[in-house]
C-alpha cells in the first residue's frame, strides 16, 4: 500500500491518493482515467471515485499498480471484490491479468482463454489472488513472451502451473535460459491454428507479437496506441536496438488483419480491420518523419 506521508500534492482530496513512489508507467491512467490523470510529471488523483464502478476500477488500478503508489485513507473494505475481479475481461476470451510488475515497468499481461489450453501474454506479477483465479479458469498451457522486457515472475508461473514458455532466442539472458520453446530466425511461427507468432525486430532483436485468431494482436513494447501523438505507432524514446527496423516490422504487420491491438507498455485500440491498416499506415509515414 501506499504511504500517506508521500501522498503527492497534486492530488485532489479525499480517500484515493498516489504518493511520490509512482514510476509513471500510466498503468492506472489508461486503466481508470476518470479518476487519475498525469500532474507534475507522475501519476495523481484529479477525480475521487463516487459511483461504485468507479470505486471498483479505482481498486483494479490500485492493484494492478507496479509499485504500490496508489492508497486509500481508509483502510478499503471491498478489496476482496477487486481481487476477484482479475482477469478483467476485455473482449470475448481475452482478459487482462493485472497486478504488472515494477521489473517490467508496468507491462500489462493477458489471458487467452482456450479449450486446447489458456496462453498468458508476458508475466505479471505473482500474486496469490491472481493464482488462484488462473486456476479456477483452467491454468496455463504455454507463457508467451514477447521480448525481454516484460518477463517477470515468469519462473513461479512456469514452475507452478508447468506452463511452456516461449520467446525468441535473441531475447534470452541467464534468467530465461530455462525457456521451453526459443524461436529463431524472422519467419512466422504457428503454435495453434489460430495462434501465430510474428517476429518483429526493432524495440529489441528479438521482439515478436502475437496473432489471435486474426482478430487479436499482443503487441509488447513494438506498437502502441499514442496518446501524444494520438495514433497507432511504435516507441522513437526506447528503441533499444533499431529504429529502422521497428518500421520494417511495421510494415509487415500491414499485410495482416486484425482488430485489437493489446501493448504491453501505451494503449488499446480497438477498431474494425480495415480502419486499423490504414491507422498503420498513418503510424508508419509518421514514423518514418521521426527517424
Amino acid at each position: 500500500m501506499a504511504n500517506l506521508n508521500l501522498r503527492r500534492p497534486q492530488n485532489v482530496s479525499g480517500d484515493f491518493y498516489v504518493d511520490s513512489t509512482c514510476i509513471d508507467c500510466d498503468t492506472c491512467r489508461w486503466m481508470t482515467p476518470e479518476v487519475f490523470h498525469r500532474a507534475g510529471g507522475l501519476s495523481a488523483v484529479y477525480h475521487q471515485p463516487e459511483t461504485e464502478a468507479e470505486r471498483l476500477r479505482s481498486l483494479q488500478a490500485l492493484l494492478a499498480c507496479p509499485t504500490a503508489s496508489i492508497g486509500t485513507v481508509e483502510k478499503p473494505q471491498d478489496i476482496k471484490a477487486a481481487q476477484l475481479s482479475f482477469p478483467i475481461p476485455v473482449a470475448e476470451n481475452v482478459y487482462h491479468c493485472g497486478y504488472h510488475a515494477e521489473n517490467s515497468y508496468g507491462a500489462a499481461s493477458y489471458l487467452i482463454q482456450r479449450p486446447e489450453g489458456n496462453v498468458m501474454v508476458d508475466s505479471p506479477r505473482w500474486t496469490s489472488p491472481l493464482v488462484k483465479r488462473l486456476e479456477e479458469m483452467g491454468g496455463i498451457r504455454y507463457l508467451y513472451l514477447t521480448h525481454r522486457d516484460d518477463v517477470a515472475d515468469h519462473q513461479k508461473y512456469s514452475e507452478h502451473f508447468g506452463c511452456d514458455r516461449i520467446l525468441h532466442a535473441d531475447e534470452i539472458s541467464f534468467e530465461t535460459r530455462d525457456v521451453e520453446i526459443q524461436l529463431t530466425g524472422l519467419q512466422p511461427f504457428q503454435l495453434a491454428p489460430e495462434l501465430l507468432i510474428i517476429p518483429v525486430p526493432g524495440h529489441t532483436k528479438g521482439h515478436t507479437v502475437l496473432l489471435y485468431s486474426n482478430k487479436f494482436l499482443f503487441t509488447g513494447d513494438h506498437l502502441a496506441w499514442s496518446s501524444r501523438s494520438n495514433q497507432l505507432a511504435g516507441f522513437p524514446g526506447a528503441c533499444w536496438y533499431s529504429w529502422p527496423e521497428v518500421i520494417e516490422s511495421m510494415r509487415r504487420l500491414v499485410n495482416y488483419s486484425f482488430e485489437w491491438v493489446l501493448p504491453g507498455h501505451g494503449r488499446r485500440y480497438h477498431t474494425d480491420a480495415e480502419t486499423m491498416r490504414q491507422k498503420l499506415l498513418q503510424g508508419i509515414a509518421w514514423m518514418e518523419q521521426v527517424s
